[in-house]
C-alpha cells in the first residue's frame, strides 16, 4: 500500500485517530481528548474540548522556537512601485498593537469585525489582531459595491469595521472611505467605529466615528494572545452570489488549523523556512487560507501580491516573482494563465527570468482546462498540479499530493480526493455512479476538520443547501465522475450539465474540445433555451492577442471539432467571438448570468464581477447574431 493509499484508508477508517495525530502539530493551551463530536444537525465538530489561539500558532510559537527574524511576509506592489519585509517577529507586533487598539475600541472575544482592505500587509494585521483577541473577522472583498458591503455589516452585526483608504486597480484608485460611508448609510446595524488606514497615495477624509490606524496604535497597549475553544468561529466569509442574501460560511479555529497545517506539508509539500506564493486575494478563500493562515502555520514566508498576472507592468509578472523571492509552491487560479497565455503566447517573457527555484505549480479557483494545462506542462520544468476546493470547505478536496507521493497527472483531472474526504459520485436517486459515469459530487459524513461549520445565524439554510439533498452527504454542487482508477473529473457546476433532446451532455467537454483550437485564449460554453430541443449549446471564444483569421472560419472550425469529437448529437451550432467574457473577480466565468441573458431574463450586475461593460460587449454580440432572446434581455436598474 502506497503512502497515500495508507493516510487516505487511516483518515477514513479511523477518523479520530488520525486527525487526532495531526493535531500534534499545532500548540494548544488545551489539547483535545474529544477528537470528534456531532452537533445538532449531525455535522462534524472536531478537537471540541481543546483550547488554542490561530495567532499565537502562527506567530509567538514560531517566535519562541527561533524563527523571529525569518521573513514571515514578503509584500510586493507593482501598482505603487513598493515592497516590504516583515519578520515574524515585526509581524507580531504589528499584530499585538493593533489587537490592543481593537480592545480599547470595544473589541472583545466572540465580537465581529469586518475588514474591507486591498492586498496590503495591514489586512493581514487586521485578520490576526481579530483572532488574537477572540474576535471573529469577515473580510469583504475591497471594491465590492456599496450594496453588498451594506448586506454583510447588517448580517455580521460588526462592532468596528477596519479599512484602507483606497485600492488600486492597475492604473486606478479606487476611494474605498465613501464606499464604506455609502454602505454604512444603507445599513441598518451600526458600528461602534471605524479605523481607516490611510495609504498616501489617497488619504480619506474622516468623520466622527472613523480613527486613524497609526493614531489608534501609537498608545495602543501590547495584547495577548485570547485562549479560545476549537470550535469557535474564526471568521465569516460570504459566498458570492447574483441575487438574494449571500451565504455566510462559517469556519472554526482549530480544525481548521490542524488542516491547513497538514495540508501545506501533505499537499504543498512545502518545509518551515521556505517560500509560498499564493496570488490571490485576501477578499477569498485561496487568500485566508493559503496567504493568511497556512504559510505561517507551517513556518513558511508568504508573498503577498497587490498587482495582476498581466499589465503590472506585463505577463511575466509572476515569473518575476518567482525568480526574486525564490518560491517552492506557487499556486493561482487558472485564469490568471489565461490571461498571461493570451498576452504571450510563446510565453517569451519566462526566458527572462530563472525560476529553478520552483517545484510544483498549484491550480484551483475552477476547472484547469486541458489546453491551459498542456501550455505549462510544456512551458514548465515541474509538475502542474490542479487540485479541487471551495470556500466551503476551505482546504483542497481532491490534489495530486506530492508531499504523500507524486501521482501520474492527467489532464482535466484534480487527480485523488485528500484523506479526510470521502467522496462519491451519485445519480439522481442516490445511487453509486459507475467510473466514468457523471453525477453530483458529495462528500460522505463525516466531513475533516477545517470545512465549514454552518451558515452565520442561519442552520436550516445550510441544512437546505448542503445537507438535505442526500442525508448523510454533503452536497458540493459540481458535477463529475471518477475513472477507471479513481481520478476525479470535475465537469463544472451541476446546472452546467444541459438537457439537448433528452441527452445529458457536459458543456465542460465542448469547453475542452473548443479551447483546444490554437487561435482560441479563453471560452465558454453555455446552454440556452431551445423550444424543439429543451436546451441547445453556444460557445464565446477569446482569440489570442494577434488572431488575424476569418472569424466565420473559426466558427466553422470550432463546429466541427465538436461535431467530430462529441457527436452531432451535440446540437453545437454557434460560436460567438468576443473581446471579454463576464467573470467575477476570482476569475471564474459568470455562466449563469450569461445564460440569462441568451434566455432573455432580466439581469442585474453581480457585486463579484470584475468589469462590469464586459456585459454589455456580450449581451450586444448575442443580439447582433440572434442568440436566443437575448433581444429580450434587460439589464436591472
Amino acid at each position: 500500500m502506497s503512502r497515500y493509499q495508507e493516510a487516505f484508508r487511516q483518515a477514513d477508517e479511523y477518523p479520530e485517530l488520525f486527525w487526532a495525530e495531526q493535531a500534534k502539530r499545532l500548540p494548544w493551551y488545551t489539547p483535545p481528548t474529544q477528537i470528534l463530536t456531532y452537533d445538532d444537525q449531525q455535522h462534524a465538530r472536531w478537537f471540541s474540548d481543546g483550547e488554542i489561539n490561530i495567532c499565537y500558532a502562527a506567530l509567538d510559537y514560531h517566535i519562541e522556537q527561533g524563527r523571529a527574524e525569518q521573513p514571515a511576509i514578503y509584500w510586493d506592489s507593482p501598482v505603487t512601485n513598493a515592497k516590504r519585509t516583515l519578520t515574524y517577529r515585526q509581524l507580531r507586533d504589528q499584530v499585538a498593537y493593533f489587537a490592543g487598539a481593537l480592545a480599547e475600541l470595544g473589541v472583545e472575544k466572540g465580537d465581529r469585525v469586518v475588514i474591507y482592505m486591498p492586498m496590503i500587509p495591514e489586512a493581514l494585521v487586521a485578520m490576526y489582531a481579530c483572532a488574537r483577541l477572540g474576535a471573529v473577522h469577515s473580510v469583504v472583498f475591497g471594491g465590492f459595491a456599496p450594496h453588498e458591503l451594506a448586506m454583510r455589516i447588517d448580517d455580521a452585526e460588526p462592532k468596528v469595521v477596519v479599512a484602507a483608504s483606497c485600492g488600486i486597480e492597475l492604473e486606478n484608485i479606487i476611494p474605498y472611505k465613501p464606499i464604506v460611508d455609502q454602505a454604512l448609510a444603507l445599513s441598518t446595524h451600526q458600528p461602534q467605529a471605524c479605523v481607516i488606514y490611510q495609504r498616501s497615495i489617497h488619504p480619506a477624509t474622516l468623520g466622527e466615528r472613523d480613527y486613524n490606524w497609526d493614531e489608534v496604535i501609537a498608545n495602543a497597549p501590547f495584547a495577548e494572545c485570547v485562549p479560545v475553544k476549537s470550535t469557535d468561529p474564526l471568521y465569516i466569509l460570504y459566498t458570492s452570489g447574483t441575487t438574494g442574501k449571500p451565504k455566510g460560511v462559517v469556519r472554526d479555529t482549530g480544525g481548521y488549523a490542524v488542516a491547513l497545517a497538514y495540508s501545506m506539508e501533505a499537499i504543498y509539500a512545502m518545509a518551515p523556512g521556505e517560500v509560498f506564493f499564493t496570488a490571490s486575494d485576501v477578499g477569498w478563500v485561496v487568500g485566508h487560507s493559503y496567504i493568511v493562515y497556512a504559510p505561517l502555520l507551517h513556518g513558511c514566508t508568504s508573498v503577498m501580491y497587490e498587482g495582476k498576472p498581466v499589465n503590472t507592468p506585463d505577463a511575466g509578472s509572476f515569473w518575476r516573482l518567482i525568480e526574486e523571492y525564490k518560491v517552492r509552491s506557487f499556486f493561482t487560479a487558472p485564469t490568471a494563465f489565461r490571461a498571461i497565455k493570451k498576452a504571450d503566447p510563446a510565453a517569451e517573457l519566462l526566458a527572462k527570468y530563472d525560476i529553478s527555484s520552483l517545484r510544483y505549480l498549484y491550480v484551483a479557483g475552477e476547472r484547469l482546462d486541458p489546453p491551459t494545462f498542456h501550455w505549462l506542462d510544456g512551458l514548465l520544468d515541474v509538475p502542474v498540479i490542479d487540485h479541487w476546493w471551495q470556500t466551503e470547505t476551505g482546504w483542497p478536496i481532491a490534489a495530486n499530493q506530492p508531499g504523500l507521493e507524486v501521482m501520474p497527472i492527467k489532464a482535466g483531472s484534480a487527480t485523488v480526493p485528500v484523506p479526510g474526504f470521502n467522496m462519491q459520485v451519485l445519480g439522481r436517486d442516490g445511487e453509486q455512479a459507475a467510473p466514468m459515469e457523471q453525477g453530483s459530487v458529495v462528500i460522505k459524513q463525516p466531513m475533516p476538520p477545517g470545512c465549514l461549520t454552518g451558515i452565520w445565524r442561519d442552520p436550516q439554510r445550510f441544512h437546505s443547501a448542503y445537507m438535505a439533498a442526500f442525508p448523510g452527504y454533503y452536497l458540493t454542487g459540481d458535477g463529475g465522475y471518477f475513472d477507471e482508477t479513481n481520478y476525479l473529473f470535475i465537469m463544472g457546476r451541476t446546472d452546467d450539465v444541459i438537457n439537448v433532446a433528452g441527452h445529458r451532455l457536459s458543456t465542460g467537454e465542448m469547453e475542452e474540445v473548443v479551447g483546444a483550437h490554437p487561435a482560441v485564449a479563453e471560452c465558454a460554453v453555455i446552454g440556452i433555451h431551445d423550444m424543439l430541443k429543451g436546451q441547445v449549446p453556444i460557445g464565446l471564444v477569446i482569440p489570442k492577442d494577434g488572431f488575424d483569421g476569418d472569424e466565420v472560419t473559426l466558427e466553422n472550425e470550432l463546429i466541427a471539432r465538436v461535431r467530430d469529437t462529441i457527436g452531432p448529437i451535440a446540437c453545437f451550432k454557434q460560436v460567438l467571438v468576443v473581446n471579454r467574457l463576464p467573470k467575477t473577480r476570482s476569475g471564474k466565468i459568470l455562466r449563469k448570468l450569461l445564460r440569462n441573458i441568451a434566455d432573455g431574463k432580466a439581469f442585474g450586475i453581480p457585486s463579484t464581477i470584475d468589469d462590469p461593460t464586459s456585459l454589455n460587449d456580450v449581451h450586444t454580440a448575442m443580439c447582433e447574431r440572434d442568440v436566443g432572446s437575448a433581444d429580450k434581455a434587460t439589464p436591472l436598474g
